[in-house]
């Protein structure tokens, strides 16, 4: 761990999950934003229209580009991710999720701020690791309490189509399309 003996466990990964999204999925993102345009615009608040189009903005540039890879520290002091340090002092509990087909780990600080750091695992050898590592300071929650934002996010990804499902109803419409010609 380049000679420093204060550092207990380091490992390189991405800055956050990301799946590289096809033109789909930003069309739907599109789709939605001109659906609430239209609606906000003939309700008169036209305001409103400015901070749609900075959101799909926004999901556009974290569906395109991919995130850099970072170096993330364990320490007799802390956590180091990003540039950022954590105590364990100010450290409550932490988690594992899983989102894009990446294992997050979630630490959460004390009250009464609840700051979350998110980390991505890149395997599952490092996951346990990190378990063995981090349970000695922190509290490990195999369930986690969600909390209205992360209710709300799980909805909203709901409601985004996957991409496989788009693709297998393209192949299904390919397929009848091509039988009705047969057919004529």
């Amino acid at each position: 761990m380049n000679g420093n003996p204060q550092i207990k466990f380091s490992w390189k990964a991405p800055l956050r999950p990301y799946k590289k999204q096809s033109a789909i999925i930003l069309k739907f993102y599109l789709t939605v934003a001109f659906l609430l345009s239209l609606i906000v615009f003939f309700f008169g608040d036209k305001v409103l229209i400015i901070p749609i189009w900075a959101l799909v903005f926004i999901f556009y540039v974290l569906t395109i580009t991919p995130p850099p890879d970072v170096e993330n520290k364990i320490t007799t002091f802390g956590i180091e991710a990003a540039g950022i340090t954590l105590r364990w002092e100010v450290l409550s509990h932490f988690y594992f999720g899983k989102r894009f087909g990446f294992h997050t780990l979630t630490v959460v600080s004390q009250s009464p701020y609840f700051y979350h750091l998110y980390l991505v695992v890149p395997t599952e050898e490092t996951k346990q690791k990190l378990i063995s590592i981090l349970s000695t300071h922190l509290l490990y929650q195999e369930t986690p309490q969600k909390t209205i934002t992360d209710k709300m996010l799980d909805w909203v990804s709901v409601l985004v189509p996957d991409e496989e499902e788009v693709s297998k109803s393209e192949d299904l419409q390919a397929v009848s399309e091509r039988l009705r010609r047969a057919s004529l």
